[in-house]
């Protein structure tokens, strides 16, 4: 057990999580990260190839990162997602094994939960704004639903867990689903987050006014349930709080599981921000809203040792900023959309 941290940027965070994306493609276009048409691909040739992506996740998790979350695009469109699952659980740095998880549509977990798992896949987020197949069609422009849902079932019989639910309420299209969604992950022994819609779609559609804060959708749930705060939230995105039904006597509600809310616009929490970002180009980005990026693919491909990959980690970390800035006045959008980034 190392006795240092290692990871630590100028603001004194320690870095343990890597976000991977493996690919900007997907196969959804929900409407609030991509257009009807999509956007425009990365070249193929610039994408990193699974010897190089270990090699990176290599060098990271032998300088401290301890968890690795693979996301896109939709992750599971790799081809090769099992050997890279496999490779990265199979890497070793001062504290052991990175935990390896997954942020996913689900469509093609039916056919891949198992085999994850038995590659060494601890967990999975999946994406699920509605219950209803006709309002899928509407936000996915996809008619998708039967398949997230078999996904979702997937994952719980692979013990893919503990299985964690996103959810982006839009005002005025799903936010009247807020209690059955929650509902649902609760009766699958999972955990529903809701978050925040961010100002990372490719259309720049997003505004402040048509976000759901966190605040609402709290009202939402409280409407139904008892919410208590959880404390221990460390470096965690979610506020997380503990569901109870509504009891109309003194004693608490029955307890039903919990429930967590990311408000990245609303309720900032960059002051414990533990997360670092690599494209599918190989571009290291030190906050998901960074202006800037580290290259490593280049200095990779040209044949650079381990050292000279780690000072390329350490400068980017050096000049991460304290916060996001999403409320200051010159806040400007990432170049780059979400499904380019990486969640």
């Amino acid at each position: 057990m190392r006795a240092l941290p290692l990871l630590v940027d100028g603001h004194g965070r320690e870095h343990r999580d890597l976000r991977i994306s493996l690919t900007d493609h997907c196969n959804l276009r929900c409407t609030y990260c991509m257009p009807a048409e999509g956007v425009p691909w990365l070249a193929k040739a610039s994408l990193l190839t699974l010897p190089e992506l270990l090699s990176i996740a290599s060098v990271a998790v032998g300088a401290g990162i301890t968890e690795i979350r693979l996301t896109g695009g939709e992750p599971l469109l790799r081809r090769d997602i099992v050997e890279i699952v496999s490779g990265l659980a199979a890497l070793e740095g001062p504290d052991g094994h990175p935990e390896v998880s997954m942020t996913t549509n689900g469509l093609g977990l039916g056919k891949l939960a198992p085999a994850l798992a038995e590659a060494g896949l601890a967990r999975v987020n999946i994406s699920l704004d509605t219950l209803r197949a006709d309002r899928f069609v509407e936000l996915a422009r996809r008619d998708r639903l039967d398949d997230t849902l078999a996904g979702v079932q997937a994952a719980v019989d692979a013990g893919l867990g503990p299985l964690k639910l996103n959810s982006v309420l839009m005002r005025g299209i799903n936010t009247d689903e807020a209690v059955d969604l929650l509902r649902y992950a609760l009766g699958l022994g999972g955990e529903l987050r809701f978050i925040e819609q961010m100002p990372l779609d490719a259309g720049h559609t997003w505004t402040r006014e048509g976000m759901v804060t966190a605040d609402e959708t709290q009202s939402l749930l409280e409407a139904e349930f008892e919410l208590t705060p959880l404390p221990g939230r460390g470096a965690a995105p979610a506020e997380r709080y503990e569901v109870r039904e509504r009891s109309l006597s003194s004693s608490k509600g029955e307890l039903l599981g919990t429930v967590g809310i990311i408000a990245s616009v609303t309720r900032p929490f960059c002051g414990n921000c533990d997360r670092l970002r690599l494209t599918a180009d190989g571009q290291l980005r030190n906050c998901l809203f960074a202006r800037g990026e580290t290259d490593l693919r280049t200095p990779l491909r040209a044949g650079a040792p381990v050292e000279e990959l780690t000072a390329l980690i350490h400068a980017s970390l050096a000049a991460k900023l304290p916060g996001h800035g999403i409320n200051d006045p010159g806040f400007l959008q990432p170049r780059r959309p979400m499904s380019a980034i990486g969640g």
